[in-house]
């Protein structure tokens, strides 16, 4: 049995104490659980004396992180622990190349023998460091903060991922305050050449390469340090990206280098691409400020008003240095309020489909999106505006609307003319002004419903049939109208006659006009029918599959009674739906 193991059976208090000693980034648990055979048989011991053992282990544990990371690609493990041991790898390459550094240093001041020899051996360290800072650097930039421009792409149109700037701005800090290091070690040299020099002298043909390197990456790193945190939106907007002329919009960006010293020369300024014909009036300058940010980083929120633009980008100077330019995603400009719905379909396209914020001309020749694709988009603004996205039967439902009952829709298609321009069979609106008008309907007046799952919402008629009749008396459910365009809601519940035969009825939808009157809760409680000699009866007994309907909707209940409503003793009415039978 391993030590890890053994460590897992010790009692409560014991093991929370031992665990808490991998309660971070230094060391974390999953790495200590995974690699618990390969730890356990090293002699560290002898590393922590030997700085080539270290350095070797150091390396092996690297190899032994990358090859853990490719056996939870193959096994098809958590996302979470393949990305996990990913940044786990490079969080102990940053944490490392300080120490390098240091290393660096003391060897600086043992110069005094052999000069020449540890002279070319510390410049060819500089040359390691710098090899492994392009490595990090390539890591940092290609893949890990073009992963999280792509997650704050998608979290635009409602994706749950994670947009926090935490770890990226750790890791840029570390590097880009290790280059700094490095660029010191430089001068020091030019001060050790200018009071002492000699014949093949390897400083003077060796260090020029190494700053121009040095200078390169710090440059670039800094660059690359700028980011838009969040995109443009107007405070009363649809969502974000889209903007109304001559109202107030704002940008917040960030800059992920962590350096309180530079707040006071370091100014924001809003330019636009000299292509486009706009002109934005406001506060175009402000300078970045610590005091103005909750995380500690270096990011300020622009506030700009009367624009008109559709393309935004932002520079940072850092006075007697560089401009370090970033853009924005594309927005989507209107001028009156009713282009809002056309302009967010637009905003929902671009982001599900295009990775690239560049290209403008996206939209001249739009592709079509896969059904997943499509589907996805779709969860996620049903989980922005009611806190929970569509299921399996709920995604089922609309695939087969839109491309009939298929053995599989994983290869079907949705072009943008059909997402936005043609209208669906035997109406006269889109595919998206129907979804949006539901959408805005579950925000505005159902999003507790739709959160807490008593609305099925997308139901085939003759699938809500089959599903009823099965139940017992009284048994309803809700979905959506199809028939509406700005949404609309309805129940269905089946019925008994004398001789056991069922059938479902189906109420006249409500839409917001109706909500706006009566909450959809208080419908169903008071809803009444005609039968019989004009005696009103509500037939809503249980939501379906069997919740009594005041279980349900009890706790949504508007009105108030006994000692909760004193008026309730002199006022003896309520306001209710009626329908013949």
């Amino acid at each position: 049995m391993t030590q890890w193991e053994r460590l897992q059976q010790l009692d409560t208090v014991y093991s929370q104490r031992a665990f808490d000693l991998y309660n971070g980034d230094e060391f974390p648990m999953e790495v200590r659980h995974y690699l618990a055979h390969w730890i356990e048989g090293q002699d560290w011991e002898r590393a922590s004396r030997d700085s080539s053992q270290a350095a070797f282990l150091f390396q092996v544990l690297l190899e032994n992180l990358d090859n853990q990371f490719s056996r939870f690609v193959q096994e098809k493990e958590s996302f979470l622990l393949q990305r996990n041991f990913r940044r786990y790898k490079q969080n102990f390459q940053v944490s490392v190349l300080p120490l390098w550094i240091c290393e660096a240093l003391k060897l600086l001041n043992m110069l005094n023998k052999n000069y020449t020899a540890r002279l070319k051996n510390f410049l060819s360290d500089i040359s390691a460091m710098l090899d492994a800072a392009d490595v990090l650097h390539s890591a940092l930039i290609n893949e890990e903060l073009v992963e999280w421009k792509r997650r704050q792409q998608k979290s635009c149109i409602g994706a749950p991922d994670d947009t926090s700037l935490e770890h990226l701005e750790k890791w840029f800090t570390q590097i880009i305050e290790c280059m700094f290091q490095l660029q010191k070690f430089l001068q020091k040299l030019d001060e050790l050449v200018g009071k002492m020099t000699y014949e093949n002298d390897p400083i003077p043909v060796r260090k020029p390469p190494l700053k121009i390197r040095v200078d390169t990456l710090l440059t670039h790193l800094i660059k690359s340090s700028f980011v838009v945190e969040t995109q443009p939106s107007m405070p009363q907007g649809r969502g974000l990206l889209v903007l109304r002329t001559n109202v107030q919009f704002s940008v917040k960006v960030r800059l992920l280098y962590k350096v309180p010293e530079l707040n006071h020369v370091m100014k924001v300024t809003v330019s636009i691409d000299k292509f486009r014909k706009f002109n934005v009036l406001g506060t175009l300058s402000k300078a970045l400020n610590m005091a103005e940010s909750m995380n500690g980083g270096l990011s300020v929120p622009l506030e700009v008003r009367h624009l008109f633009l559709i393309e935004k980008k932002i520079s940072v100077k850092l006075e007697h240095s560089i401009d370090l330019p970033t853009s924005s995603l594309p927005v989507v400009v209107i001028s009156n309020s009713s282009q809002q719905q056309s302009a967010w379909a637009s905003v929902l396209w671009f982001n599900m489909l295009c990775p690239d914020p560049k290209n403008i001309k996206f939209f001249e020749t739009s592709p079509a999106a896969t059904w997943p694709q499509f589907g996805e988009m779709l969860s996620w603004q049903f989980l922005s505006c009611g806190k929970r996205g569509l299921d399996n039967d709920q995604l089922e439902t609309l695939a087969i609307k839109l491309f009939g009952k298929q053995q599989s829709y994983d290869n079907c298609k949705i072009s943008w003319t059909k997402f936005s321009k043609e209208n669906l069979p035997d109406t006269n609106f889109t595919l998206w002004v129907w979804l949006d008008g539901i959408l805005n309907l579950v925000k505005l007046y159902l999003s507790d419903l739709w959160s807490d799952g008593s609305i099925m919402g997308f139901i085939s008629k003759g699938k809500e049939r089959l599903l009823l009749k099965k139940k017992q008396n009284g048994t309803f459910l809700l979905r959506f109208s199809e028939s509406i365009k700005d949404g609309g809601i309805t129940f269905s519940w089946v019925q008994y006659a004398n001789d056991a035969t069922p059938s479902v009825q189906t109420v006249k939808p409500f839409t917001s006009t109706d909500l706006k009157q009566i909450a959809l809760p208080d419908i169903l409680c008071n809803f009444r029918i005609m039968v019989a000699e004009n005696i009103p009866v509500n037939p809503l007994c249980y939501l379906y599959p069997n919740t009594p309907k005041d279980q349900a909707f009890g706790k949504y209940y508007s009105e108030k009674t006994g000692e909760e409503n004193p008026y309730l003793k002199y006022l003896k009415t309520k306001l209710v739906f009626v329908s013949k039978e």
